[in-house]
């Protein structure tokens, strides 16, 4: 790192569990942002103020004016930009030193996986259940660290599934896709402006502790937090034998 760097990131460097080999590791690292929503906006700040070196936001959406109430990486300068595109020009003046890659389309199918495959962790804040069983799969053939977060109403929550571990359960052990759920919407149900900066920031913060190799991690255990009354509650997770996505048979297939 350079002076500039060093004074950058002086408040992380401080910290004895990160220092100056924890920061260059972020500045090593490659993070994968599915989605530049309410969740997306959030964790690509603080990934690209913590300078994680190569941020790539993927999101085929354009900017609405429903979308400012949180979508805190956007501007009202920015309405009918794309989204992916709006929120690199928010990073880029937030941590130019950083390189940050907009995929202004749905990823999907051949796409996805690459683009997992090139990734150190990948933070899934889409919107829809489709999107997330696919993003898991392609987590669970390349053994990445996959940091998921839901926010609708007051509700939110976020776990870590470390597919690098054979004993960490995946996304489908929690939600098969067999159960056809069916999502729930902001256009709909409404969401709490707040709410999806708290997620977005524990994904953000999970992921860098990923990163850098530090603490323990959220794999295993599901945080569920009631905005209303503020009060957290915690689920342990199981990986599920049975799984039709990470049982080892299905991976090797």
């Amino acid at each position: 790192m350079d002076d500039n760097q060093l004074l950058r990131y002086s408040r992380h460097i401080l910290l004895p569990q990160l220092g100056v080999e924890g920061q260059e590791k972020l500045l090593a690292a490659h993070a994968l942002i599915i989605g530049a929503g309410g969740l997306g906006s959030p964790i690509a700040l603080y990934l690209a103020a913590a300078g994680v070196g190569h941020i790539t936001i993927c999101d085929g959406d354009t900017v609405d004016l429903t979308n400012l109430q949180r979508q805190i990486a956007h501007f009202t300068h920015s309405l009918g930009s794309n989204k992916a595109h709006s929120a690199q020009r928010t990073l880029a003046a937030i941590n130019p030193e950083i390189r940050v890659t907009a995929i202004p389309h749905r990823i999907a199918g051949d796409e996805l996986a690459q683009l997992v495959g090139q990734a150190d962790v990948v933070l899934d804040a889409s919107d829809n259940f489709a999107t997330r069983h696919a993003i898991n799969q392609a987590c669970v053939r390349h053994a990445k660290p996959l940091v998921s977060g839901a926010a609708i109403r007051f509700d939110g929550q976020v776990t870590v599934f470390d597919l690098r571990h054979p004993d960490s359960p995946c996304y489908s052990c929690l939600f098969p896709e067999s159960a056809e759920e069916e999502g729930e919407r902001c256009a709909v149900m409404g969401v709490f402006a707040p709410l999806v900066g708290i997620i977005g920031a524990v994904q953000a913060a999970e992921a860098l502790k990923l990163l850098a190799g530090i603490g323990q991690s959220l794999t295993g255990k599901l945080q569920l937090l009631d905005g209303l009354s503020m009060e957290w509650r915690q689920v342990r997770l199981k990986k599920d034998p049975a799984c039709p996505v990470c049982h080892p048979s299905r991976i090797l297939a």
